[in-house]
């Protein structure tokens, strides 16, 4: 489909979701982003559900203001995938050992290494910039300065919620890693910081919505969170790349006579800022829950943990701000999702796939979430599809 406009007060909201299926919580959150006196133009992705001030699953460009809370709490949020050599005639009939040495590679929900990775230790990472990265840790925020040791040590874990590592298997049978992860609690703490600084500048308390506080260019509070939120996009960066290069250890070893090798790694935020220009004008792109989809960028949109995910590559479409979905996005909450299913459904659902099914994990049951094939369906004119996962293992928090 293409997209339908629905009249905003500022801007027309475009919409790559019927808006009759859309949750009239979130639909309430676009009209009110859509007064915002800064807006230049709004986009809604097929995965859009109800969140924080402003939704999940929506672009909103800005000229000369930012709002962190459509930014979200996981700055720099996002996924990464990488093909190997290996085959599904490589794998065992019995992946749960494969499944404990990931997850004795990469601490999960508020885990932490014992001491920090030795990012020259990981095989190809990208080492340049990581002295300089860990020295502007002393311009953040001084509400936040002190979390500097645990932020070393969650440097390369996964976390918890929908985070994810997932062993699958392309159509042709060629196997994937694949990892969803952000900036951890660092990102969180910095992020609740700056939203709590923006709520009490007087140009936001007639908004309609104290969650759409926004940062106007040009003012200190501007430049700091601006730093800030950088620093935090490349702490999830520089995340991912940690986990995936710890990931790729662990396979090296335990199929050490495959010699397995990896083609380049594919990389992309759902949760974050960047500076972009549209008819002319310098915006302030902010995408929660979308990833960039210029033309010729691969992208990651992930199904839940027992249906599966694709491989994309973005079609550079300007009317949705260059954007695509990050994912299927949630039909339902956590908690309505612990109500509805059991232990006994949620491993119905993930049938086939080596994972946790304990009822810790209720709340991610595919159930849960928007049929991912109707959200790539919805987005034809965003996205064209490279590759087709499935999961074989998922390691969650």
């Amino acid at each position: 489909m293409s997209y339908v406009e629905v009249p905003g007060a500022k801007v027309p909201i475009r919409m790559w979701a019927d808006p009759a299926t859309v949750e009239s919580g979130a639909m309430d959150q676009l009209r009110n982003v859509a007064t915002l006196p800064w807006i230049k133009g709004l986009a809604v992705m097929p995965d859009v559900h109800y969140g924080k001030g402003a939704t999940v699953g929506s672009v909103i460009a800005m000229h000369g203001a930012v709002c962190p809370a459509a930014v979200g709490v996981d700055i720099g949020c996002g996924m990464s995938a990488v093909k190997t050599s290996l085959t599904a005639n490589d794998l065992p009939s019995d992946l749960s050992r494969l499944r404990s040495k990931i997850e004795q590679a990469i601490p999960v929900g508020r885990g932490m290494h014992d001491d920090p990775v030795d990012p020259g230790r990981l095989h190809g990472f990208p080492t340049a910039g990581w002295d300089d990265f860990w020295a502007r840790f002393d311009g953040i925020a001084d509400a936040v300065k002190f979390r500097q040791e645990r932020a070393v040590k969650q440097m390369g874990t996964l976390g918890s919620g929908n985070h994810f590592v997932e062993f699958c298997l392309d159509e042709s049978g060629s196997v994937w890693l694949m990892l969803h992860s952000g900036s951890r609690n660092i990102g969180k703490e910095l992020a609740d910081f700056h939203i709590g600084e923006a709520q009490k500048l007087p140009h936001n308390q007639g908004l309609i919505d104290r969650d759409l506080a926004v940062f106007i260019a040009d003012t200190p509070q501007m430049a700091a969170y601006r730093s800030d939120l950088f620093w935090a996009q490349e702490y999830a960066k520089y995340n991912r790349s940690i986990m995936m290069g710890l990931f790729q250890d662990v396979v090296r070893r335990e199929f050490r006579k495959a010699k397995v090798t990896f083609d380049s790694v594919i990389s992309c935020h759902h949760n974050y800022v960047a500076e972009e220009r549209y008819d002319g004008m310098d915006l302030l792109v902010t995408r929660k829950g979308a990833i960039r989809a210029g033309s010729g960028d691969f992208g990651i949109i992930p199904g839940s943990m027992g249906t599966g995910s694709y491989i994309v590559k973005g079609l550079g479409n300007e009317k949705s701000f260059n954007s695509a979905s990050h994912g299927a996005g949630r039909k339902m909450s956590r908690g309505a999702a612990k109500r509805r299913f059991s232990t006994r459904d949620l491993e119905e659902q993930t049938r086939g796939v080596e994972c946790r099914k304990d009822s810790g994990v209720v709340d991610e049951i595919p159930g849960a979430y928007k049929s991912i094939e109707r959200v790539i369906d919805q987005q034809r004119d965003l996205v064209e599809v490279v590759a087709k996962l499935k999961q074989v293992i998922c390691v969650k928090g």
